[in-house]
Parts: C-alpha cells; sequence; structure tokens
C-alpha cells in the first residue's frame, strides 16, 4: 500500500483540474463532470479528508478519460521555436 500525504493528494487534485481546464481551452469542448461535481470537493477544500480527496481525483480522472476516449484526436501542433536544435 502507497501511503501519500494529504497535501500530496491536494496537488493532485488541482493538477487533474488544470488539465480539465487546458484541454477545454484548447478544444472548445467541455468535458462533462457530472459525478465529480455531485461530491461538491474541489482542491481548494484542504479541510476535508484524504478519502474525499482520493474519491474526488479517481472521478475526475476516469470523467477526463471516458470523454477523451469519445472524442476524435485533436489536431494539435505544439508550438516549437523554429530555432531549437534537438539532439539525440
Amino acid at each position: 500500500m502507497i501511503c501519500v500525504q494529504k497535501e500530496e493528494l491536494l496537488h493532485l487534485h488541482m493538477l487533474f483540474i488544470h488539465v480539465k481546464k487546458y484541454y477545454e481551452t484548447l478544444t472548445n469542448a467541455e468535458i462533462p463532470t457530472d459525478r465529480y461535481n455531485s461530491l461538491d470537493i474541489s482542491p481548494v477544500h484542504i479541510h476535508k479528508n484524504k478519502k474525499c480527496h482520493m474519491e474526488a481525483i479517481l472521478v475526475l480522472g476516469e470523467e477526463i478519460v471516458s470523454h477523451l476516449k469519445n472524442e476524435s484526436p485533436v489536431d494539435f501542433q505544439p508550438n516549437i521555436p523554429t530555432n531549437v536544435v534537438i539532439e539525440s
């Protein structure tokens, strides 16, 4: 069993929220998060226990992945400067 600190869960929870918002910004498509929203918890709810945040992370992750599986691939071209040399 892996022991995770509450602070690490809060950071991971916030990261998932950022991933969701970033994807929505890039694609102009909203990821439905009805189950996550019904949990009534966010990364700023530091008074909630670790179990609540873990459940929120798992549910949000599942909803993000579910949405991505059903979407067509995004034609995303990363903004890489042309003067950058990548060595192998």
